[in-house]
């Protein structure tokens, strides 16, 4: 007679996967990837879990402003609070010094998720049936999880001296390089220490490079060359456990090589400064006064999948929440006649305002 088999729900499976490795910092998605944090919640939850491992995401900067530099600082900040190695590739002449403006990770006045009422789980007349799969502590497994996975950074606040101290750290100044042989052999050695294999992750790496086309760095006219280390680079971080994120100014490349470099990214990313008085995009857009840029989604990494990210929208305000948290919110369009009832972006239905507009419903 044959051995009755136990019938385990696909819910139930999940649950082990994700509970088979506890590395902080490192969460499953669907379809067996594995995503690391952004260093931003909002960018996480819009890239559909984070930054997929084993890619490359590339950003486009502004001539006008360094909004790049706010995702570079809190990606590898990231990095740093959850005690993952790091390269950074800049074309200053002391790379370390950026280390010093990195933001620190907020820490919140009250933790409510630590004091909550047992009246109120009681109250949770569904989730108990589910307890089955999760176990006692589940909960509190996933309030604890999510806090770890991306940290909500001060960016007037600069980083705490205990996450940079005996870390796994590595500066490279690419701005008196003839070439980016050297470069390229920090990038390959960084990468040997974490190789994919199908056993369990230990740790995971994350490199940034800054302004990959500076003009200050000599090798600028070289531009098969740049795109040959790209090219290279993303095989590398393919084949290995970590994330490369690199910044590049596009005004400075020629419009063909441009779109190659946009083509090699997984996933593409590009900032845009606000105008300070800009009438009409004013008069457009709700919360217009709270905007230091825009940032536009142009390609979300495909691993292991060939379904595509449907993405709520393509384009984000970046705001400062306090002048000090950084935050992305959709666009909204404002009321056409100019009241301050609720924007078209917001609302789930047409509103009926008293005046009568352009547009009528």
């Amino acid at each position: 007679m044959s051995a009755t088999k136990i019938r385990t729900s696909s819910f139930s499976r999940n649950f082990l996967a994700a509970n088979s490795q506890q590395i902080p910092g490192l969460k499953h998605g669907p379809n067996g990837t594995m995503f690391i944090s952004s260093g931003i919640p909002d960018l996480d939850k819009i890239l559909g879990g984070g930054f997929s491992l084993g890619s490359l995401v590339m950003v486009m900067e502004d001539a006008e402003a360094p909004h790049h530099m706010l995702l570079l600082r809190s990606f590898m900040s990231q990095g740093l609070v959850h005690n993952q190695p790091l390269l950074y590739a800049s074309p200053s002449k002391e790379p370390r010094q950026f280390l010093g403006t990195l933001p620190s990770p907020a820490v919140p006045k009250d933790d409510k998720s630590s004091h909550r009422d047992p009246d109120e789980e009681k109250g949770l007349r569904i989730a108990w049936q589910y307890k089955k799969y999760f176990g006692e502590n589940q909960q509190s497994v996933d309030r604890d999880g999510k806090h770890e996975f991306c940290s909500e950074f001060d960016l007037r606040k600069p980083l705490e001296r205990k996450f940079l101290s005996g870390k796994r750290i590595d500066c490279v100044s690419i701005q008196d390089s003839p070439n980016l042989i050297t470069l390229h052999d920090r990038c390959a050695t960084f990468l040997s220490q974490f190789p994919r294999s199908d056993g369990s992750i230990s740790s995971v790496g994350r490199i940034a490079i800054q302004s990959f086309c500076a003009p200050q760095c000599e090798y600028t006219d070289m531009e098969w060359d740049m795109l040959s280390f790209l090219r290279s680079l993303r095989a590398m971080v393919r084949s290995s456990n970590a994330v490369a994120v690199v910044t590049f100014p596009p005004s400075l490349l020629l419009p063909s090589f441009s779109i190659r470099w946009q083509h090699m990214a997984d996933t593409l990313l590009s900032v845009k400064a606000i105008p300070d008085e800009d009438k009409e995009l004013e008069k457009l857009l709700t919360g217009y006064q709270d905007m230091v840029g825009l940032l536009n989604v142009h390609k979300v990494a495909q691993i292991n999948t060939q379904v595509p990210v449907i993405l709520e929208a393509t384009t984000y305000s970046m705001k400062l929440k306090r002048r000090r948290f950084m935050v992305l919110e959709c666009l909204n369009q404002a009321p056409i006649d100019g009241s301050s009832g609720s924007s078209y972006g917001t609302s789930g239905s047409c509103s009926v305002s008293s005046k009568t507009g352009a547009l009528d419903f």
